[in-house]
């Protein structure tokens, strides 16, 4: 009788031990391989075509990992890692598919000459918290101003924007950031809650138009559509703006209901009440207007002038209405939208027509209506102390502005990131080369026994970050690496100039990297059972590697266990 009794599903596949192991790296590393050209300023683009034939261009790592179909299980797995690792910091992606990619690499060095999984995992475990302290050690707190900012924000852009458009962008991403950031609470304040950036308050807006080079901030609010009705004015000075959340169109009621009626004049009666109800609503917003914009035929100063902003729909006979009183109105914006137009104004949402003051009205210098093709953009400018500001993309076709949307969604998170995080770290590889010296040298000599196989494997794998930039620059690897290491003995901080391939200080030439997205590119989500994401705390993405390294048995499920002969 055999001494285990072991039930499957006859289709089912089953990789157990060797064969396991061998699955788990050469999917990490094949997944690698990859995205490991896409990486640094100097990396290359990537083509994806979906099932449609719709073409997708981009070295984005989150945008490639999210849109390709991957059918290795922990390629899969890996990739999902590293697109949590953008939602957390915005940054950082293909930085952890090569880190993960090269720490099993490594290992599978180390155990094909007959090193124990688990020798390497405990490895990995002390070469982890050696190096989550070092960098605590290694990033340098910084004043951040502007010009710093700038620096941060151009290292995110240039990665996947060209360098004169990245120079040209960064300094409206820092001005944006820091338009919308909240004031810093004093030291005398007994109340030190910090409020988070919220940069959802910085619209992003695409308009296919011109060039890339004419993306541009506007402090104010750009909204995608115009006014409803042809005789409104199409441009409008020294504005005050009602931002409402009011329906100003016939409704139905919410109950069943008829009303019945004999001739033609009980009908009319009928749609004359129904009628009543809204004119009533804009009648209000009306002497609102008059109230507020009533001035002397002879008076100097700037005529003054009327916006509604409304979250609901305006019908079209209101709409005749206020267009008669010169009033500007907008309809069905964006709830988003309404949340940023009061911080750009000024004033406060109504949800009710019935309590209007002049005190609840924004204000703005300037508001046009710029007419592109068949679509209408409304300008919201000029205003007095914007809270919220809008980034207006322009490029030539879809694949240009979605570029610069991508890029423009890692610059703020960077700006924002530093802001928080009052620490920044030198880039251009510094960390990499700095830790990994660190470990191969004090910490390797701390370990004692065969744990320090682990060590000097976790200290090599991070050098693939450096190799792979000077890869992508075109430069010779060994001779690149050998010269940092070289360079760094001596005791400074040391990075790879893509320009020339040669190391130089990267703090001189204004590179830098989030602090953060160091620490999290050596964290990633917790795995149970090696293979599934299942919480949200925090480890380190050696966890993944420690994961792949300890399974022994991979399983893939037949089409159905349920059904007779697995049918």
């Amino acid at each position: 009788m055999s001494s285990s009794i072991e039930l499957i599903n006859p289709k089912a596949e089953s990789v157990r031990r060797a064969a396991a192991l061998q699955v788990n790296t050469n999917g990490a590393m094949g997944l690698a391989s990859v995205v490991k050209s896409n990486l640094g300023p100097r990396g290359t683009l990537k083509m994806l075509v979906d099932g449609a034939g719709q073409i997708k261009m981009t070295k984005d790592g989150k945008v490639l990992l999210s849109e390709m179909q991957i059918q290795n299980p922990t390629a899969a797995m890996i990739a999902r890692t590293a697109v949590a690792q953008d939602d957390q910091v915005g940054d950082g992606t293909t930085s952890v598919v090569l880190l993960v990619g090269e720490l099993l690499k490594q290992a599978d060095r180390y155990i094909s000459e007959g090193v124990h999984p688990t020798v390497i995992a405990e490895g990995f475990d002390l070469a982890k918290k050696e190096a989550l302290a070092f960098l605590n050690t290694f990033k340098q707190p910084n004043k951040l101003d502007r010009a710093t900012l700038i620096n941060v924000a151009h290292t995110s852009l240039a990665t996947k924007l060209n360098a004169s458009l990245a120079k040209q962008l960064a300094a409206d991403v820092v001005d944006a950031v820091t338009t919308i950031r909240p004031p810093p609470k004093s030291k005398d304040s007994t109340d030190q809650w910090q409020n988070p950036i919220d940069l959802h308050m910085i619209e992003i807006m695409k308009m296919q138009h011109r060039t890339a080079s004419e993306t541009q901030l506007v402090r104010g609010l750009v909204l995608d559509h115009g006014a409803r009705h042809p005789d409104m004015p199409k441009r409008l000075e020294n504005a005050f703006i009602l931002t409402l959340n009011v329906s100003l169109e016939y409704e139905k009621t919410e109950v069943n209901s008829s009303f019945f009626y004999s001739n033609a004049e009980q009908r009319e009666k009928l749609v004359e009440s129904e009628r009543k109800f809204t004119d009533a609503k804009v009648r209000k917003i009306i002497e609102l207007k008059n109230l507020v914009c009533d001035q002397a035929v002879d008076a100097k100063e700037k005529r003054k002038t009327f916006v509604v902003v409304n979250q609901k729909g305006i019908d079209p006979l209101s709409l005749d209405l206020l267009a008669k009183n010169g009033i500007f109105a907008v309809r069905r914006a964006k709830r988003r939208n309404m949340e940023r137009l009061q911080l750009v104004c000024g004033g406060i949402a109504q949800n009710s027509v019935d309590d209007l003051t002049p005190s609840v009205l924004g204000w703005a210098g300037l508001v046009y209506e710029h007419t592109l093709g068949e679509e209408k953009f409304t300008f919201i400018e000029e205003v007095k102390d914007p809270k919220s500001v809008t980034l207006l993309i322009k490029g030539p076709n879809a694949h240009t502005i979605q570029q610069i949307q991508d890029a423009l969604r890692d610059g703020l998170r960077a700006v924002k990131n530093a802001i928080e995080d009052e620490a920044l770290v030198p880039g251009a590889g510094a960390f990499e080369v700095a830790c990994s010296a660190h470990l191969s040298g004090t910490v390797k000599k701390s370990a004692k026994g065969r744990v320090k196989m682990g060590v000097q494997a976790f200290a090599d794998a991070l050098l693939i970050i450096p190799k792979t930039l000077a890869q992508n620059g075109g430069f010779d690897v060994q001779d690149v690496v050998v010269a940092l290491q070289d360079e760094q003995a001596e005791g400074n901080t040391v990075g790879i100039d893509l320009q020339s391939g040669e190391p130089f200080d990267p703090t001189v030439e204004g590179i830098w990297d989030n602090y953060r997205v160091k620490r999290q590119m050596l964290h990633s989500w917790q795995v149970f059972n090696g293979m599934i994401c299942q919480s949200l705390h925090r480890l380190f993405s050696s966890v993944i590697a420690v994961n792949l390294l300890s399974t022994d048995e991979i399983l893939r499920a037949g089409r159905s266990s349920l059904k007779p002969d697995g049918q």
